[in-house]
């Protein structure tokens, strides 16, 4: 693979060439090379763009992103980038706006950064996402800007009403279950932790590496306001747990280590890991779970199992404490 944004992405619209050369006339960074989609991912259209003056993303944000929340990720990549977190910068063309439109969608160019996603997670890489993400969370505390998490416990029910009738073709009782876990979280969701700008989606194939150290954080399309450990709960099950589904305690005691060197955990946040991780995971089952049933005809995107999660949760469901994921 070549280094760079081959990530967590997908090609849903097709563009023409007459398009992106006329799109792409509006910004300074030269006439178009080439453009490659990139196949991997589930939410917008992200094609690979070589013009006369480097490598760039261009990206189309699709109908499950709102328009009214693009101003938001836009400027929460450049304040980051400001407070020298690594992630791509929006690229303004000539009129001072990076936010446009190409073939009916909103789009942006934004910067290309060198690195590769770790196939196969390491204990170094864990340390180096746990103090990224606190670095992250510190970054963001000066963002004016605020979005709510639309995928937070309103958002699973609505996700859960669209797969109810059909959950059960991917799993058995899954609809059951899925149902008596969205109740019992409803029931024990933490009220009051500290809050802030969160990821709520670093998976490994979103952050970036070279030469063992971290390169990149990209892709905050689901970036937005919400309990800052429920970011450090969506980690702990996207690179904590071995690919045939056993929990690595280890990778989890240095991902939470090197976080809190960097930020320290209130009581109350490392209590309510466990409530947080069962959210994750059950955040993961219901969106891959949608995404299964209702994936898109032509769509360039590859599926993902939501019985990944659903063997997560469950994991989640037996842990009696934080100290179970290692924390000392």
């Amino acid at each position: 693979m070549a280094n760079g944004y081959v990530c967590a992405m997908a090609v849903y619209t097709e563009v023409t060439d007459e398009e992106v050369a006329t799109f792409v006339a509006a910004f300074d960074i030269g006439a178009v090379v080439s453009l490659k989609g990139i196949a991997e991912g589930t939410e917008n259209t992200n094609y690979l763009l070589l013009t006369e003056r480097g490598n760039y993303i261009l990206t189309l944000y699709e109908k499950r992103v709102a328009r009214a929340d693009l101003p938001f990720f836009l400027a929460l990549m450049e304040h980051l980038a400001r407070q020298g977190v690594p992630c791509p910068l929006p690229v303004k063309a000539r009129d001072g706006q990076a936010l446009h439109e190409l073939s009916g969608r909103p789009a942006v160019i934004i910067s290309f950064l060198k690195g590769l996603w770790p196939r196969r997670i390491a204990n170094h890489h864990c340390a180096e996402v746990g103090r990224a993400l606190a670095g992250m969370h510190l970054a963001g505390q000066g963002l004016a800007l605020r979005r709510e998490n639309a995928l937070g416990l309103e958002g699973w029910q609505r996700l859960y009403a669209g797969c109810r009738e059909r959950a059960d073709e991917v799993a058995a009782d899954l609809a059951r279950t899925i149902g008596a876990e969205l109740a019992a979280l409803a029931g024990a969701w933490p009220r009051a932790l500290p809050e802030g700008v969160i990821h709520a989606d670093l998976f490994p194939d979103n952050v970036f590496f070279q030469q063992e150290r971290l390169s990149g954080l990209i892709d905050f399309t689901f970036a937005c306001n919400d309990f800052l450990a429920y970011d450090i709960a969506v980690c702990l099950n996207a690179w904590c747990f071995e690919p045939a589904g056993d929990f690595n305690a280890t990778k989890s005691r240095v991902l939470l280590r090197e976080y809190r060197r960097v930020r320290p955990l209130a009581a109350a946040e490392v209590a309510a890991l466990p409530i947080l991780a069962r959210g994750a995971a059950l955040r993961f089952l219901l969106t891959r779970l949608y995404d299964w049933l209702h994936q898109a005809d032509g769509a360039l995107v590859v599926r993902r199992d939501p019985r990944e999660y659903l063997k997560k949760l469950r994991f989640h469901q037996r842990v009696g404490g934080a100290g179970e994921y290692g924390i000392e």
